[in-house]
């Protein structure tokens, strides 16, 4: 007679059963009862991140305080810390979008944060965003400024030393045509956009670089 075994296991408790092939029916070995006094030196402990939210999109660290970082995440917003990553405080949870794509700090001036929303990898269980943000008082506030129909930032550049002028590589929707894609240019810290590039209405960038000898 043929014979299946199936071993199951879950903390301390196991179960061990037999199937019958030809009858299917489900026998029991040995079982051992888990009770909830058991259970009480136990308690839960993050062993992670192992969820799809754990994934880190960028890290920018400040150019003269090696102590101070900025992390921003695919599903979980922006973390900062001012311990070299002995610690971190949320600094990101009042605002539009949970999903975050880029930080960057412009070069001349590091109080000056910018964040792209909408995670800029593509992929089944990409969050969109609701465009770009800005802080001048190193992330204590931020503003939002525009591009609400990005929905997934690939990347912003900043002029080396204007830090009003800054490029935004812009995806668009990743599902459906539309939305603001392409290149687009502020000379006035975000105050207003142009479309410097713009391919089509289903073709968005991902990311962008500035020549360092010629911005």
């Amino acid at each position: 007679m043929k014979k299946i075994f199936l071993f199951l296991s879950f903390g301390f408790l196991s179960v061990t059963t037999f199937v019958d092939a030809q009858k299917g029916t489900a026998k029991p070995v040995n079982t051992t009862d888990l009770k909830a006094d058991q259970l009480g030196a136990f308690n839960f402990r993050n062993i992670g991140p192992a969820l799809t939210s754990g994934r880190i999109s960028d890290i920018a660290v400040h150019p003269t305080n090696s102590n101070l970082w900025y992390v921003t995440a695919a599903a979980g917003g922006i973390w900062k810390t001012t311990n070299h990553g002995t610690t971190f405080s949320p600094i990101f949870d009042n605002y539009g979008s949970f999903s975050i794509a880029c930080v960057e700090l412009a070069p001349s001036n590091a109080n000056t944060i910018w964040i792209g929303t909408g995670e800029n990898n593509n992929q089944r269980s990409a969050s969109y965003g609701d465009g770009v943000y800005k802080s001048i008082d190193e992330g204590k506030s931020f503003t939002k400024m525009g591009l609400d129909k990005s929905e997934h930032i690939g990347n912003i550049i900043i002029h080396p030393t204007n830090e009003n002028i800054l490029w935004v590589a812009a995806y668009g929707p990743l599902w459906s045509e539309g939305g603001e894609r392409g290149v687009y240019k502020s000379v006035d810290g975000g105050k207003t956009w142009t479309n410097t590039l713009q391919i089509s209405k289903n073709t968005g960038i991902s990311e962008i670089s500035i020549d360092p000898k010629n911005s």
